[in-house]
């Protein structure tokens, strides 16, 4: 099954509003990110253990360790959750960036150093969510 096919197969699993709000933020994300790596993960370990939420991926990063080792990885990240949906923006190296940037204009989302969490995509301003992966998009290329 390709990448592609396994995202459709994680989109449409999930239950209505969910579902609908999966797949117009993964058209979105495809929209500011064209030609960008995607990925999938199905959350997961070598043993086949769950560890997490499944997510879906978009772009390139390499992760650094504080061991100096490294890993790539993505840089935006979506995932669904029992509150709502998880954004991942990865790469920013100042985890108050994000929060003080985006936190008060997004809307009602809960917005951390690399998360943004919300329960619809009517709750939040997407253009605003936009902004936010660009700049960590931008700002992963710099690190």
């Amino acid at each position: 099954m390709t990448t592609e096919e396994q995202i459709q197969e994680y989109i449409i699993s999930q239950p209505g509003q969910k579902r609908h709000d999966m797949e117009t933020l993964h058209q979105y994300i495809l929209q500011v990110m064209p030609d960008c790596q995607l990925w999938f993960l199905d959350g997961k370990n070598d043993k086949g253990e769950t560890v997490s939420n499944p997510n879906i991926g978009y772009g390139f990063h390499v992760m650094k360790y504080a061991d100096g080792s490294t890993r790539d990885f993505y840089q935006i990240g979506i995932s669904a959750n029992t509150a709502g949906i998880s954004v991942y923006v990865l790469g920013i190296n100042d985890k108050n960036y994000l929060p003080q940037t985006y936190g008060k204009k997004i809307g009602k989302a809960s917005v951390t150093g690399y998360c943004i969490k919300f329960k619809a995509l009517k709750d939040i301003n997407i253009e605003v969510l936009g902004e936010a992966i660009r700049d960590g998009v931008e700002k992963s290329l710099e690190s």
